[in-house]
């Protein structure tokens, strides 16, 4: 329970606000738009939740070698980004570059007229689409195709993608198919803007890498360097190790869960167009994320069910399949996608309690 007690006094906080604003807002203001507000909250919220719990057990699975620093960091500042910056900068920061607006102007057209607001921030959803659609199907794709995964769900699939992990920028090579395959099913007037977008989310992915492997091997070729460090030296070079590592785990969590966000946030305005409402309920939902993934960390839970962080992987190929063909005009319910989800999610626990009752039977 503890681990999810800042997000639930953080919910009540944020539906107290929900309320006041239901009640004091709107052309009927007053205790039915409170109750209304108070319900659209709600459900943004858990459609938040079963979009993003695949999200949590891949945060976990990256979590869990990490400093509690760096855990604290991701809860502290991490959701600051995700609340704030994905959730209510991001989309603001959209509208006004593409219709030459200040991000000032461009709030108050949000909170005075929201419908405006949304119809110019969907009129882009095929560039949000294809740039969020491309960083999931790499996450996707680099765990198929990660030849030195020993555990394997679906046997032959994953052992025969693993024997092509070896081929030299596979996943970029079928996610540039994927992009390929999607601008030619927009209208050209999009065409262009709609591949550069998918593009930038091949080059954040692989630059977030990049910045990694560069932190490790600085840390690595300073180890070399000190042959017989002292106490005081080592207990330092730990702490830089984990410093650098940690930056570039964090920058690829915090861009990992802003492309989850993406399809939140274009899912809610089916919703409402109340960007307030909008930005309460997601925000409930990403806390929550939030607090889920240091659960499953500090519970061993990836340990004890060995296929949960394949399932979620599933999951996320689903999401940036379907997040390609929403960029196309196919409609796919934000119901559908959770639910998608869930269930690779369930099907993989129950994938992995039967295992280990084979494994205590033999």
């Amino acid at each position: 329970m503890k681990h999810f007690r800042f997000s639930i006094v953080f919910t009540i906080v944020c539906l107290g606000l929900s309320a006041y604003w239901g009640y004091t807002h709107g052309l009927d203001a007053g205790l039915s738009t409170m109750f209304k507000a108070l319900l659209i909250t709600g459900i943004l919220a858990v459609m938040e939740v079963s979009l993003s719990f695949d999200n949590a057990v891949v945060n976990a699975s990256v979590l869990k070698n990490w400093d509690p620093f760096w855990k604290m960091l991701f809860l502290t500042v991490g959701i600051l980004v995700a609340v704030f910056g994905m959730r209510l900068i991001f989309p603001l920061l959209i509208v006004a570059v593409t219709a030459d607006m200040g991000m000032i102007e461009v709030a108050k057209l949000a909170l005075n007229d929201p419908k405006q607001y949304s119809e110019r921030l969907m009129a882009h959803h095929a560039e949000i689409a294809a740039f969020g659609g491309m960083f999931l199907l790499l996450v996707f794709l680099n765990f198929m195709f990660d030849d030195e995964k020993d555990t394997h769900w679906f046997k032959w699939l994953e052992k025969t993608s693993a024997h092509f992990g070896s081929v030299p920028a596979i996943s970029v090579f079928i996610a540039l198919i994927a992009l390929l395959v999607m601008a030619a099913n927009v209208a050209e007037a999009d065409r262009l803007v709609v591949t550069m977008a998918g593009i930038w989310g091949i080059v954040v992915y692989v630059g977030v890498q990049v910045l990694g492997h560069l932190l490790e091997g600085s840390q690595k070729n300073a180890d070399e360097d000190s042959d017989e460090p002292t106490a005081a030296q080592g207990n330092a070079e730990v702490a830089k190790a984990v410093m650098k590592g940690g930056v570039g785990g964090f920058i690829y969590l915090e861009v990992l869960d802003a492309s989850f966000s993406f399809d939140g946030v274009i899912g809610a305005f089916a919703i409402t167009n109340d960007v307030v409402i909008i930005m309460l309920g997601l925000a409930i939902g990403a806390m929550f994320v939030r607090s889920m993934t240091i659960y499953l960390v500090d519970k061993g839970t990836l340990d004890a069910y060995i296929y949960l962080e394949h399932g979620a992987h599933y999951a996320i190929g689903a999401l940036a399949i379907i997040m390609l063909g929403s960029g196309t005009g196919l409609h796919v319910p934000e119901v559908v996608t959770g639910l998608i989800g869930i269930v690779f999610i369930v099907w993989a626990v129950i994938s992995s309690i039967a295992y280990r009752r084979r494994e205590q039977a033999g």
